[in-house]
């Protein structure tokens, strides 16, 4: 079980040394990436999680309208509309696509076997959804990130339990569009049967019905929420910590920025760190590395990040033992 932010895989880590940034000030190319996400496009990418790509890609020399262009595409919560987008980067012959969130993955997959796809946070085991044949040599022209959500979630419900002991029903708002989500609610039942609780399982696909998925917890009287990792979740994050606040479900996401949109936990991957590892992945690929010969890698720095005012207002008492793991307790 994950127990500390920072843990140390041993596959491919050396895989991820930084590389000189003036290999890509010294190359007269313009190197374009097509970077494909599922959720809307940000009011900034300044302020936005994307824009630590950029931010990783600047560091090792790759300046817009200089020597990098990137073309942006965002499917604005529609997983209908990802493989039109897809077609789109590989008509453009960009060097390298981007994806982040698991329907853009097997959306570029189809869409072309020559360019370098760059996975940034694959929620689905990889190998079993066949983005890549193996971890250590994923082979073809697929690499990048794993996000461990499944494994994360079991992690969840026991932070939730130590929040509150005597939790005994706990929703769990699931997407039946993400297969990974199937995944994440097994292990997630089979930590509560071992605490003799309950999971209810409720989905969402859009906004609306995640309006409706808060108006089924409350009916079915539901102590707290896991939040399972999904792009629509990421997307409607100030919407869902709204209605958490609103139905009084102290609630639990992979996602850092939930916490800071007022939910009450997160317990994630840093998404800094794995944006920016995204960005020495794409240097390796531009460098001449081959997708299939890079590790499929894991994250190595995890957050726990609590909201102390959220949790005030829901009457609870952080213990001890999540203080002491916090890397941030929001005031």
């Amino acid at each position: 079980m994950i127990t500390r932010r920072h843990i140390l895989v041993a596959l491919g880590t050396g895989a991820l040394a930084a590389p000189l940034a003036s290999f890509a000030q010294q190359q007269g190319k313009v190197w374009r990436v097509g970077f494909l996400a599922l959720r809307a496009r940000p009011d900034s990418l300044d302020t936005d999680r994307f824009g630590t790509f950029r931010q990783g890609m600047r560091e090792l020399g790759y300046i817009e309208g200089k020597n990098l262009e990137i073309q942006w595409r965002y499917a604005e919560g529609k997983p209908e509309r990802l493989s039109g987008l897809a077609a789109e980067l590989v008509q453009l012959n960009v060097d390298c696509i981007v994806t982040v969130g698991d329907p853009t993955h097997s959306a570029a997959q189809k869409a072309t076997a020559t360019i370098p796809i760059v996975i940034a946070n694959v929620v689905s085991d990889p190998v079993g959804s066949g983005l890549v044949k193996s971890l250590a040599r994923p082979g073809g022209n697929i690499t990048g990130f794993m996000n461990l959500a499944s494994e994360l979630a079991p992690k969840h419900f026991e932070m939730l339990r130590g929040m509150m002991p005597k939790l005994s029903r706990v929703a769990i708002l699931l997407s039946p569009t993400n297969s990974s989500n199937a995944t994440i609610l097994k292990t997630v039942q089979a930590a509560a049967q071992k605490r003799s609780a309950r999971i209810l399982p409720v989905q969402a696909r859009t906004p609306q019905e995640i309006e409706n998925a808060f108006s089924t917890m409350t009916r079915e009287n539901a102590g707290a929420v896991i939040v399972a990792a999904d792009a629509l979740f990421v997307q409607q994050v100030r919407q869902i910590a709204e209605l958490t606040a609103k139905n009084r479900l102290p609630a639990i996401s992979v996602n850092r920025e939930f916490a800071e949109a007022g939910g009450l936990m997160t317990y994630g991957p840093n998404p800094t760190d794995q944006f920016r590892r995204t960005a020495v992945y794409v240097d390796k690929i531009f460098r001449g590395a081959k997708p299939g010969d890079l590790p499929v890698e894991q994250p190595t720095i995890f957050e726990l990040v609590i909201n102390g005012k959220t949790a005030k207002a829901l009457g609870l008492t952080i213990p001890q033992s999540l203080l002491v793991m916090a890397d941030k307790v929001i005031e």
